[in-house]
C-alpha cells in the first residue's frame, strides 16, 4: 500500500524527534550506569507510569488481541486482563519493597536476599537466561508484528522492515539509556494512543462495517461479542476464565505481569524518585493498560471478522505475504489499509511508536542484565562506569541483531504469548513467597526455572513425537505448574536456608510484613541485630484489601467501558457504580497507603 507526501510527513517527523530525545540526553545518561539503566533514581510516577504502559503497548499487542477475539471472541482476552490481580499485588504490596531495596536490577536482588555461591550463580544464570534468551524471545515476537504491518501496509520484505524500523530505535537506546528511552516513551504512547482511537473511529464508518450498530448485529461479530465466556462451554469456561483467575496469574512469569513485580516493571520502579513515586506509578500503568486501551482494538478486531472472516480472505488480499506468515493477527494491519492517507501515515507511525517503545525498553533492560549483572559481576569487577556504559551499548546492538534473526522464524503473535506462558509456568508463586517467606532459597528459585523450562520443552517438542495425543494448552499449564510448584517446594525443603546474617540484613534493607520471618527476626532481635520499631505487623490486610478494591475499579472501567459500546445501558451503569466507589475507596485509603 503506497504512501502519499502527508503520511511520509507524520512518519518523519515522529523519527526525527524520537532521534532528537535521544541525542539530547545522551551525555548525562553516558555518566554512568544509574544514569544509563536507572536516570538516577529521579523519575517521577506519571512519566514511569506512562513508560511502563507505552512498553506493554507494543506493535504485536493489537495483533495479539486480534488474534484472540478473532478465535475466542472477546471473552479470550482473559488470558491476560487476569494477570489485573498480579498488577494489583505489585502496586500495593511489592512496589515500596522494590524502591526500599536500593538494587540497580532485580536481579541483583539475589545476592541481596540470598547468600553463597549459589546466588552468585543464579544472579549470573538468570542474567543470561532473561538478559538474553528469554529477552531476545520477546523482542523477536515484537519484530514479528512488526514484520506483518511492514507487508501488508507498506509492502516491505521483513528483513527491510527489521532494518528500517530497528536502527534509529538502537540509536536511541544505545545512546540515551532509560532517561532516553522514558522520555521517548511518552510522546511515544502518545502517537500510538491517538492512532488506534482514530484508526478504531475511521473503521466504524467504513461501507463495509456500517458503524458500531451494525458490526455488532452482523452474523460473524455476534457470536464474539461475550465479555464472560459461555458458561455452558465447559472447555471454554475452564481455559479462558477459570484457569487465568485461578492458577495462571500467580503461577506464571510473564514480562510486564511478573508476580511480585519484576523486569522492566522493577526497574521502573527502581528508577523512581521514592517508594510512593513507584506506587503512583504502577497504579497508572495497571489502569492503562487493562482500562483505557483494548477497546480501540477490539473494536478493529471485530470489524475484521466482517470484512475478512477467514484466513483465506486475508491471503487472497495480500497475496505478498509468505504463507508461513499467514495468521489471525494480521487481521488488525489488514484493517488500517483502509484508512485515507494523512491519517494512515498517522497511524502507521503510531504503529512504529508502539514499536520501539516496547523494543527499547527490551533492549536497555536486557542491557543491564548482560552488564550489571553478568559483565561487571563476573567478567569484569573492577570495569570504570564509561566501560560500563560502553559495553551497555554495545550489548543494545548485539541483541537486536540477534532478536532480528530469531524473528524470522515466528509465525504468530499467540503463538509467542503461548510459548512464553508455557517456559514461566510454575514459577510466579516463589517470586511473590520470597519477600515473605524466610525458607525460601537461592536452590528453591533454580529449580523452579529449570522444572518448568524442561516441561515446557517437553510438551513443546517431544509429547507428541512419542506418540502422545496432544494436550490443551490449558491443560498443559495445570501440569507445567503442579509439577514445578511439587518440585521447587521439595528443593526448598531438602536444602538449607539462607545464611541467617543475610536474612537478617535483607528484612532491615526491604522490611517486609513480619508474618512469615518470625523465626529470623525473633533471633535478630535477641541478638540486638533488629530493633522493635524495624518490625513490620499488619500490613498485609489493608493491602490486600486495596488488591481487591483495586481490581473492582479496573475492570469495573473495562466492562463498563465495553457495555456502553455495545448500547447495554443496565450493566454499563452497574459497571460505572462498582468503578466509580472503588475509586473513591481508593482515595480515602490512601494516606494510610503511603504511610505503610
Amino acid at each position: 500500500m503506497a504512501l502519499n507526501g502527508a503520511d511520509w510527513i507524520f512518519i518523519i517527523a515522529f523519527f526525527i524527534v524520537s532521534l532528537v530525545i535521544g541525542l539530547v540526553v545522551a551525555k548525562q545518561s553516558g555518566k554512568n550506569t544509574s544514569e544509563f539503566f536507572l536516570s538516577g533514581r529521579s523519575m517521577p510516577w506519571w512519566l514511569l507510569g506512562v513508560s511502563m504502559v507505552a512498553t506493554t503497548f507494543s506493535a504485536d499487542t493489537p495483533n495479539l488481541v486480534t488474534s484472540i477475539v478473532r478465535q475466542d471472541g472477546v471473552a479470550g482476552n482473559w488470558v491476560w486482563w487476569a494477570f489485573l490481580i498480579t498488577g494489583m499485588m505489585t502496586v500495593f504490596v511489592y512496589a515500596k519493597l522494590w524502591r526500599r531495596s536500593g538494587v540497580l536490577t532485580d536481579l541483583e536482588f539475589y545476592e541481596l536476599r540470598y547468600s553463597g555461591k549459589m546466588a552468585a550463580f543464579l544472579r549470573g544464570f538468570r542474567a543470561i537466561y532473561l538478559g538474553f534468551f528469554f529477552n531476545v524471545m520477546i523482542l523477536a515476537t515484537v519484530s514479528l508484528a512488526a514484520i506483518k504491518m511492514g507487508s501488508i501496509m507498506l509492502g516491505l520484505k521483513p528483513w527491510e522492515t527489521l532494518l528500517y524500523a530497528s536502527v534509529i530505535t538502537v540509536i536511541y537506546s544505545a545512546m540515551g539509556g532509560l532517561r532516553g528511552v522514558i522520555i521517548t516513551d511518552f510522546f511515544q504512547f502518545g502517537i500510538a494512543m491517538a492512532g488506534s482511537i482514530i484508526a478504531a473511529i475511521v473503521i466504524m464508518r467504513l461501507p463495509e462495517v456500517g458503524g458500531v450498530k451494525q458490526l455488532l448485529s452482523h452474523p460473524e461479530v455476534q457470536a464474539k461479542l461475550n465479555i464472560l465466556p459461555d458458561l455452558s462451554d465447559t472447555d471454554q469456561l475452564w481455559s479462558l476464565l477459570i484457569l487465568p483467575l485461578a492458577i495462571q496469574w500467580w503461577s506464571v512469569w510473564y514480562p510486564g505481569a511478573e508476580p511480585g513485580g519484576g523486569g522492566y516493571i522493577a526497574q521502573r520502579m527502581l528508577a523512581a524518585k521514592d517508594e510512593n513515586h513507584a506506587v503512583g506509578a504502577t497504579m497508572l500503568f495497571n489502569a492503562a493498560h487493562y482500562a483505557l486501551r483494548p477497546w480501540p482494538w477490539i473494536l478493529i478486531a471485530l470489524a475484521s471478522l466482517v470484512v475478512f472472516p477467514q484466513l483465506e480472505n486475508i491471503q487472497a488480499a495480500f497475496p505478498q505475504i509468505p504463507a508461513d506468515k499467514i495468521g489471525h493477527d494480521l487481521g488488525y494491519p489488514a484493517m488500517l489499509t483502509f484508512l485515507p492517507h494523512g491519517l494512515l501515515g498517522l497511524v502507521v507511525a503510531s504503529l512504529i511508536a508502539a514499536f520501539m517503545s516496547t523494543l527499547s525498553t527490551q533492549l536497555n533492560w536486557g542491557s543491564s542484565y548482560l552488564v550489571n549483572d553478568f559483565y561487571r559481576r563476573f567478567v569484569n569487577p573492577n570495569a570504570s562506569e564509561k566501560q560500563l556504559v560502553s559495553a551497555g551499548r554495545i550489548s543494545t546492538v548485539a541483541l537486536m541483531i540477534f532478536a532480528a534473526v530469531f524473528a524470522l522464524l515466528l509465525t504468530d503473535a499467540l503463538q509467542g504469548f503461548s510459548i512464553l506462558l508455557q517456559i514461566g509456568a510454575g514459577t510466579g508463586l516463589i517470586f511473590i513467597l520470597r519477600w515473605f517467606w524466610w525458607r525460601i532459597n537461592a536452590y528453591s528459585e533454580l529449580a523452579a526455572m529449570v522444572i518448568s523450562f524442561a516441561v515446557a520443552l517437553y510438551f513443546e517438542l517431544l509429547h507428541t513425537k512419542l506418540g502422545f495425543d496432544p494436550v490443551s494448552t490449558h491443560w498443559k499449564l495445570i501440569i507445567a505448574v503442579g509439577i514445578t510448584t511439587v518440585g521447587w517446594l521439595l528443593v526448598t525443603f531438602l536444602t538449607r536456608p539462607t545464611d541467617h546474617k543475610t536474612l537478617v540484613n535483607f528484612y532491615r534493607v526491604t522490611q517486609p510484613d513480619a508474618t512469615g520471618w518470625q523465626p529470623v527476626v525473633n533471633s535478630a532481635v535477641q541478638e540486638g541485630a533488629l530493633q522493635k520499631d524495624q518490625i513490620q505487623l499488619g500490613k498485609l490486610p489493608l493491602q490486600i484489601a486495596c488488591i481487591f478494591i483495586g481490581c473492582f475499579a479496573v475492570y469495573g472501567s473495562l466492562f463498563a467501558a465495553g457495555f456502553w459500546i455495545y448500547g447495554r445501558v443496565v450493566p454499563a451503569i452497574i459497571g460505572t457504580i462498582i468503578a466509580g466507589l472503588s475509586i473513591t475507596g481508593l482515595l480515602i485509603l490512601w494516606n494510610r497507603i503511603r504511610k505503610l
